[in-house]
């Protein structure tokens, strides 16, 4: 698919890993909308990015603002499932008397929102690529800590099941050209990331990464672009993580 052209919808895009996509976009000459709950933050976006406020946890909004989109544009050529929050909690806390296992109310919230909106988004995409035949490229955000990680049961379920629905996706969706693939970045020296992991953290994912630092925002976008533009690339996950899963 050329990038070029296409119409495409990054879900979560007013800061960090998600502003990257949508700027790498548009400027390998897409039109971009940029898909988030935080308006305030959608109004400070350059102008050359479309904005739209949604919840990408509710099916009707997700219907509407597709509909939307193919309205103004004819149709939706791509679709980056980036919105998400990390989550860390873990599953056994002896120094919480009060509360020694994992929450099970946050834990489904997490999925909710890390999971789910990827379901509802890619429902309401898919739907208008059938009726309109469009050929159309799926990208879902995943992470790392699909394989597991520690302290992280609700984020890495999360992420496991991003990468199990693209597998199954690409399967059911190959025989109308519809491509899913999912990016699954490592640690990528963002505000979110920053703010989820202290800097020991930090400092040991580094030295156990064989290119021995954190991943950049643009590097993660331009793997999203190498998958939008490989027409024969499908049900793949597509790890961006400096060799640390070696």
């Amino acid at each position: 698919m050329q990038i070029k052209g296409a119409i495409a919808l990054v879900t979560g895009g007013v800061r960090g890993l998600g502003l990257a996509i949508a700027m790498h976009l548009h400027e390998r000459g897409a039109t971009v909308i940029v898909a988030d709950r935080d308006a305030k933050a959608l109004n400070s976006l350059p102008e050359y990015l479309a904005q739209q406020v949604l919840d990408v946890t509710s099916p009707d909004e997700a219907k509407a603002v597709m509909a939307a989109i193919v309205a103004q544009h004819g149709r939706i050529d791509i679709l980056v499932n980036n919105a998400g929050v990390i989550f860390s909690e873990p599953f056994v806390n002896v120094m919480n008397p009060a509360g020694i296992m994992h929450d099970y109310g946050r834990f489904r919230d997490s999925l909710t929102v890390n999971l789910d909106s990827v379901f509802i988004m890619t429902s309401a995409a898919v739907e208008q690529m059938v009726l309109r035949r469009t050929k159309g490229a799926i990208i879902n955000i995943s992470s790392i800590s699909a394989c597991g990680n520690e302290g992280q049961t609700a984020y890495s379920a999360a992420k496991a099941g991003v990468n199990a629905m693209t597998v199954t996706w690409s399967k059911e969706l190959g025989r109308w050209g519809i491509r899913c693939n999912a990016i699954a970045p490592g640690f990528i020296g963002t505000e979110s990331t920053r703010q989820a992991l202290s800097e020991a953290a930090l400092q040991h994912i580094q030295s156990n990464t064989p290119l021995r630092r954190l991943g950049e925002v643009d590097e993660v976008a331009k793997a999203v672009a190498a998958v939008i533009e490989n027409d024969f690339m499908t049900g793949v996950v597509l790890n961006v993580n400096g060799g640390l899963t070696i």
